[in-house]
């Protein structure tokens, strides 16, 4: 594999779109048999390191990212066959690979919300929105739910509600999905919306509703303490296994001070630097 001990700090790293990047069996839609055919062409294009996006079961309400199983395969992409097939050549090309992780929301279909719902952010219904905080796709955060007389919270789309990670059972949930796939040898995840796992669990007003891209500056919503220890303990995961296994975070702020506190030497190895997308 390219490198040893934090190969990451120099590794190049290449997304692949699963849906569009290589149809194997001519159906029209990318696969994982497809992204093994083309391991050749990315280790000559000095490629280190693949980011699959996800290829879990979904109904495609976010390109994948309303996941419905996170330990599986999607049909239309194939099987976890076809996926450890993946990771074992990749391997063998010294190309390592990582796959998206979506911890912050569900797809509305995961069994998790179609039954107790004990796992999410929900209000009682009654007296309007539970707060201001609006989502990133347009209009208010909240959908009532009339039949079970409840708000649920989507930071995203009302196909997508928001997990509370205030839940114990929710972290050890996760701790297991994460263990499922470093299993089959992945050599570790980017954490899709990494900052905003957590609530503030008042579920106090937004002093100021942003207008910057993904509500970057927010401060109830978003960016709460206790989201380190998730990550403290994710690493303490990671380094469990051997391998170097690398967390890579999609921490979307203006304010570089805010970001880094997410790197320190016990929580992500790296992070994505949006800092330019807010420049004028």
């Amino acid at each position: 594999m390219a490198g040893s001990g934090e190969w990451w700090r120099e590794a190049v790293f290449y997304e692949i779109y699963i849906r569009s990047f290589a149809d194997s069996n001519g159906d029209g839609i990318g696969d994982l048999r497809g992204a093994r055919e083309r391991l050749p062409y990315l280790r000559d294009l000095g490629v280190d390191a693949i980011w699959l996006t996800p290829f879990y079961p979904s109904p495609g309400a976010d390109h994948g990212y309303d996941v419905s199983n996170y330990v599986d395969v999607d049909p239309m992409f194939g099987t976890l066959a076809d996926f450890d097939d993946l990771v074992s050549a990749a391997h063998d090309l010294s190309i390592r690979l990582i796959v998206d992780i979506v911890p912050n929301h569900t797809s509305s279909e995961h069994p998790w919300f179609t039954e107790d719902r004990s796992r999410y952010v929900t209000v009682p219904a009654g007296g309007g929105l539970p707060n201001n905080w609006p989502s990133n796709f347009g209009g208010p955060a909240w959908t009532l739910d009339e039949e079970r007389n409840e708000w649920y919270l989507h930071l995203f789309a009302p196909e997508q509600p928001d997990l509370d990670w205030h839940e114990e059972r929710v972290r050890s949930d996760f701790e297991d999905i994460l263990r499922f796939w470093l299993d089959r040898g992945v050599d570790g995840f980017r954490i899709d919306v990494a900052h905003a796992l957590v609530k503030d669990a008042s579920l106090a007003d937004e002093p100021d509703v942003p207008l910057a891209p993904f509500a970057s500056d927010w401060r109830r919503a978003i960016d709460q303490p206790e989201v380190h220890d998730v990550y403290r303990s994710w690493r303490r995961l990671a380094d469990s296994y051997d391998g170097d296994r690398v967390l890579v975070g999609e921490i979307v702020f203006s304010d570089q001070r805010r970001l880094a506190p997410y790197l320190r030497a016990d929580e992500l190895h790296l992070a994505f630097n949006f800092s330019l997308v807010f420049q004028p």
